[in-house]
């Protein structure tokens, strides 16, 4: 029986390749494991904004940045934004643990505030992410030149 085993196990060495005289697979012949992309961590959130027509849209829990962006853009050209761009994208802790040495904040919360529009001109507008909902709606609202633009918040979203 014993003979049995170091026949079958040298017989599958031949046959994946190793030497009969291997107890075990050579573990640097197997392709490593991707590690995952740093700026990937956290659960992700974007706000979508068309200046052109004050279309926007949303989106946040995505796993990824670039699936938070791509489906807050799908929700503007949705509401038949023409010029549809991403205005921001921040993202939440998965685990309280998970700064990755990345630098991109956790910041939880975002905010797009609109002003009036002009005569023959586009709205002034801000996006902004922060910490808070209250944070990111205050700094969105700042870029978008505040109260004298008539600016009010559009949409928010936290994660």
């Amino acid at each position: 029986m014993y003979i049995n085993r170091i026949l079958s196990i040298g017989l599958l060495s031949i046959g994946i390749g190793l030497s009969p005289s291997s107890r075990a697979a050579d573990m640097s012949l197997l392709e490593p494991i991707p590690e995952p992309i740093l700026a990937e961590k956290g659960i992700w959130g974007a706000i979508a904004y068309s200046t052109t027509d004050n279309r926007h849209g949303f989106f946040w829990g995505a796993d990824k940045r670039d699936e938070a962006e791509s489906i807050a853009l799908k929700h503007c050209e949705n509401a038949d934004g023409k010029n549809c761009k991403v205005v921001t994208v921040f993202r939440n802790h998965r685990h309280w643990k998970d700064d990755d040495g990345t630098g991109f904040p956790y910041e939880h919360c975002a905010a797009l505030s609109v002003g009036k529009p002009a005569a023959g001109k586009t709205s002034s507008w801000g996006a902004a992410s922060d910490l808070t909902r209250s944070k990111a709606e205050e700094k969105a609202t700042n870029l978008c030149g505040g109260e004298g633009q008539e600016c009010k918040i559009r949409e928010w979203v936290c994660t």
